[in-house]
């Protein structure tokens, strides 16, 4: 098809598995138009174009990298995600610690 769409393609993959989807999506989607319904943005961030909406309008559209730098919606969506993949990952390496410590007592 010329046009492919994707509505939360990864929304409840982990990271590792999301990125290997992305790699095989990446060539399905070559030479295509693709549009992306996404809230985990990190699966959007290669997109020549990104369009924010709020509230059922649009309030920003551009690339990743200048979203960014523009410090709107889109940049305080990033922040929280990336503060929240951080929360994360400590919470899983607090959890392996406590179970090894665990093990240790044993």
């Amino acid at each position: 098809p010329a046009i492919v769409m994707l509505d939360e393609a990864t929304s409840a993959l982990d990271t590792q598995t999301e990125r290997n989807i992305q790699a095989a999506l990446q060539q399905v989607c070559k030479n295509r138009t693709t549009i992306i319904v996404a809230h985990r943005l990190s699966t959007i961030i290669n997109a020549d174009e990104i369009v924010v909406l709020k509230e059922g309008e649009i309030v920003e559209r551009g690339r990743h990298e200048d979203l960014i730098a523009a410090g709107g919606t889109y940049s305080v969506m990033w922040q929280l995600q990336l503060q929240s993949n951080e929360d994360e990952k400590e919470s899983k390496e607090d959890e392996k610690q406590s179970n090894d410590e665990i093990s240790a007592e044993v």
